[in-house]
């Protein structure tokens, strides 16, 4: 009975997040639309304009090297991030006299404009990848360290004294006690990291090279091409839209099984 009565409430909870969802796509591009007609084609390109730029766009191989060279950057930006950041933050939950005088510093860290950071960057890495690596990974190490962290300091104390009692080293307590206990929150904390990384991988592109999505949007600017630096920005948009979709879904299924 109860099944019976939970199916038609899950019916109209998808259809209202689905309806809702449409209504914020339809404001956004009335939005567009009129910031549009009030600024004129110097400013931004309209929705339809802009699509159909972006269409002829994908149809050309130099782009999809840009493509290849951003995309490459943020593999090895959100690898790094990802097993620092997790890596630290368990290392820390597991020591909580040090997670106590950590975790502010991390977080007063992170309050720091990262725009400070990029001469120092630049002088250290140079123009090409590593820099781009460099710029991404400092945007997403930390909220992934801080996120793991949080959660292996809500933990149940219960689970670290039964772990010494057991006399497990702290690498088995880590892989055999924490990870297991913390994933979701870790999802979740790579999940912040994934767009923060994206940004930071995007930004150094266009500080710190001649290749990549980031150096079309800087370089559409320069030129003064709307055309190009708005199309340039949608498909990143829709990109980024479609991956937080997938991981969010992802996210809520180990949340399930838990």
């Amino acid at each position: 009975m109860s099944a019976t009565v939970a199916a038609p409430a899950r019916v109209r909870r998808t259809t209202r997040r689905n309806f809702d969802q449409l209504l914020i796509v339809l404001v956004l591009l009335a939005c567009w639309q009129g910031a549009y007609e009030y600024a004129g084609s110097v400013a931004v390109t309209s929705p339809a304009g802009t699509v159909a730029y972006a269409a002829s766009m994908l149809g050309q191989m130099w782009f999809w090297g840009d493509v290849g060279a951003t995309a490459i950057a943020f593999a090895y930006s959100l690898l790094i991030a990802s097993v620092l950041g997790v890596a630290l933050g368990l290392a820390l939950g597991l020591w909580r006299f040090a997670a106590d005088v950590t975790e502010p510093v991390l977080a007063a860290l992170y309050t720091i404009p990262k725009v400070t950071l990029y001469p120092v960057i630049l002088l250290l890495f140079g123009l090409g990848l590593s820099a781009k690596v460099a710029f991404g990974v400092i945007h997403g190490v930390i909220p992934i360290t801080l996120f793991t962290l949080s959660a292996v300091k809500g933990l149940p104390p219960v689970l670290l004294r039964t772990a010494r009692a057991m006399r497990l080293s702290p690498v088995q307590t880590i892989l055999w006690v924490l990870t297991p206990a913390v994933l979701p929150e870790i999802f979740t904390g790579l999940r912040v990291g994934f767009s923060l990384t994206l940004l930071g991988v995007l930004i150094g592109e266009m500080f710190a090279s001649q290749r990549g999505l980031g150096f079309l949007i800087i370089n559409g600017i320069n030129l003064h091409n709307v055309p190009l630096t708005t199309a340039v920005v949608l498909v990143i948009v829709l990109a980024a839209i479609g991956a937080n979709v997938a991981l969010l879904a992802a996210d809520r299924h180990l949340r399930r099984q838990r």
